[in-house]
């Protein structure tokens, strides 16, 4: 009884981390997107 639910325990702390890292990357990934239209803003066009 003890070890299903340490491992029912684990379990919930993995989802809450992998569901929380899914957030962060996403957020991260429109960091890196709006530095990059920064620098393509910054830059002057060709002629």
């Amino acid at each position: 009884m003890k070890k299903t639910f340490a491992l029912a325990i684990v379990a919930l702390l993995t989802v809450g981390s992998l569901a929380a890292c899914s957030n962060t990357f996403h957020g991260a990934g429109e960091d890196i997107e709006n530095a990059g239209e920064s620098v393509q803003e910054a830059v002057p066009p060709k002629n």
